[in-house]
């Protein structure tokens, strides 16, 4: 397995912190497996205010599990004021059954959706892994935080300019 940081990134690519501190975002967040989920919240939370985004222009809203994700998102693109990103994280472990493949696939079509009809990015932030050594290793384990990338990730799409 290689232990190369993931979440690795070039600072000088992102927008001031000027430019980021107007500018508000939105995170949904599973809170089935939370002990992944709320290690990718921590990531990406740290992130957006690392780089100037105010405490106060972050929503953060919590939903039971990540199939709920997609609605969660839809309410937050919606929201007055409008964010400029919203972030959706979550984690889906392989089980036994395929109730897996259900969820996953429901999330990215939906995700996909809202990316394509709406006038704000929906980042995709969710783990499907095939165990949960996989999903903590990319919530602050060896392979980094993947919310860390998912507002990274923010902060490019909602600074493209039009």
């Amino acid at each position: 397995m290689s232990t190369q940081n993931l979440s690795a990134y070039n600072e000088q690519e992102l927008p001031s912190q000027e430019a980021l501190a107007g500018q508000r975002y939105a995170i949904a967040v599973a809170d089935w497996n939370a002990n992944v989920t709320h290690a990718l919240l921590a990531g990406a939370y740290d992130t957006l205010t690392a780089h100037g985004v105010k405490p106060e222009n972050i929503t953060v809203v919590h939903v039971p599990g990540t199939f709920e994700l997609t609605f969660a998102a839809a309410q937050l693109s919606k929201n007055h004021p409008k964010p400029d990103a919203v972030i959706v994280l979550g984690c889906v472990v392989q089980g036994e059954t395929p109730h897996f493949d259900y969820v996953c696939q429901g999330v990215t079509t939906g995700v996909t959706k809202l990316n394509a009809e709406a006038n704000v990015p929906v980042i995709f932030g969710v783990l499907t892994t095939n165990t949960m050594q996989q999903a903590l290793d990319r919530a602050g384990g060896v392979l980094g935080n993947k919310g860390v990338e998912a507002a990274v990730t923010a902060i490019k799409m909602s600074n493209i300019i039009w």
